[in-house]
């Protein structure tokens, strides 16, 4: 008979590789399984990724727990191991070295609950095997993974299934697919949320159709960026269009999308559309003048590859590239989340296209930090995204392709920008 209730492992795991220690997902499935490898049943998983880094988890099984904490900045792992029964913890540990690729470490095992000094209590228990009797156990442990989107002051989190469907370093970035309980599957890149299957359309319909009416018979586009294929699946909608040229830099976010993501990337297959693996700050360096009916640069935040794309030589380069009555339309990032990106890149593009010829469009995206976001206009012509006519026309395009977030109204309001926006756009052209 064992002396005790339980034994304890207190682990600290040293010099580990902090890309490990900073993955929940990761973390999460080496957790439960160094649980299963010893033999104990999961009951439970909780795990939750901090801002800016950290991971915070624990395994509940039935003969205890197994819990973590993480400082990906030390490489180091502080590892709680309680098990009862005849469980071997020490195979829960030799997992979790390995799969941490701990260079040293140090380990402390504690006997809990001398059974030579306690009192077994005589208590009536019917009642509780009565209740447990009638709960049956959904042969699937219960997992409450978080990820998050995040800078250093804040950030946004969405409970994710815990599967990793994708997940590719490329030369640019890393690229995962994860599914979210809320938002349906979602593209993540570099742990920046991309898009979502159940918030898209926020985006992809904002980002191409004001512009798109605004010009009224756009034929000759260029997409820059757009890796998952939302933006040339709305532009494409518009029979007017001729062709489409989409270069994104990274082909594993296209990879990843038409796998995973298969109606964003839908169009990817369309006929008038050419798809290029390629640079696209090189590119509309080398575009021939007077090009472009419609530029449209849909970048991420303007780190690692789409930093460029934030240039003032990348615009002056877009500019020269569209047409004398030619709209440019730019991810413009938030003024409440990236408020120094927002005003810097409209304060790059009043100098370019001309004070009064670089509107902004707001609109919402849950799964964006602070949920509100923009786009940034730049205007060649006498055109105006905020005058609209054949809202008619309108009508009946949004009804026939089922939009889902842009109407005529939407099209207008979009252009109403609040006092502290307005107030952040002056201080751009005082910069």
């Amino acid at each position: 008979m064992s002396t005790a209730l339980g034994n304890h492992i207190l682990v600290e795991f040293m010099n580990c590789d902090p890309h490990i220690m900073n993955d929940v997902a990761g973390i999460e499935r080496d957790m439960v399984g160094a649980a299963q490898k010893a033999g104990a049943t999961v009951i439970n998983s909780t795990f939750h990724h901090f801002s800016p880094y950290g991971v915070s988890g624990v395994v509940v099984i039935q003969e205890s727990h197994l819990a973590i904490h993480t400082w990906p900045e030390y490489g180091y792992a502080a590892v709680d191991l309680f098990t009862c029964g005849e469980m071997n913890a020490w195979i829960s540990f030799d997992h979790l070295k390995e799969c941490f690729k701990a260079k040293s470490y140090s380990a402390i095992e504690i006997k809990r609950g001398s059974v030579n000094l306690l009192t077994r209590n005589d208590f009536d228990i019917s009642t509780m095997r009565q209740k447990a009797s009638e709960w049956r156990n959904p042969e699937f442990y219960t997992r409450n993974v978080w990820f998050t989107d995040k800078d250093d002051d804040q950030a946004l989190s969405l409970r994710f299934t815990g599967d990793v469907f994708y997940d590719v370093q490329s030369p640019f970035q890393r690229v995962r697919i994860l599914e979210s309980y809320k938002y349906g599957k979602m593209l993540a890149l570099d742990d920046m949320v991309m898009t979502t299957e159940k918030d898209e359309f926020h985006y992809h319909e904002m980002i191409s159709h004001p512009a798109m009416f605004t010009l009224g018979s756009a034929k000759n586009i260029l997409v820059i960026g757009g890796g998952d294929g939302g933006t040339v699946r709305e532009i494409l909608r518009h029979e007017c269009v001729e062709k489409v040229t989409m270069v994104e830099i990274d082909e594993e976010v296209i990879k990843a999308c038409k796998q995973f993501l298969p109606n964003i990337a839908i169009s990817f297959d369309h006929p008038k559309l050419e798809l290029l693996v390629d640079d696209g700050i090189s590119f509309i360096k080398n575009a021939d003048s007077e090009t472009y009916d419609l530029i449209i640069v849909d970048g991420s935040d303007p780190v690692g590859p789409a930093e460029g794309l934030f240039s003032v030589e990348f615009y002056r380069n877009c500019y020269k590239a569209l047409k004398s009555n030619g709209i440019l339309v730019a991810q413009g990032e938030s003024p409440k989340f990236n408020e120094k990106a927002f005003s810097e890149l409209n304060h790059t593009l009043q100098g370019i296209f001309g004070e009064n010829n670089a509107p902004v469009s707001l609109f919402f995206v849950p799964t964006y930090p602070t949920g509100i976001w923009s786009f940034q206009y730049g205007i060649k012509g006498d055109l105006s995204p905020k005058r609209l006519e054949g809202t008619a026309d309108i009508s009946h395009f949004v009804k026939t392709n089922k939009l889902r977030y842009y109407n005529a109204d939407v099209h207008v309001g979009s252009f109403a920008t609040p006092n502290f926006v307005k107030d952040l756009l002056k201080a751009s052209v005082i910069q």
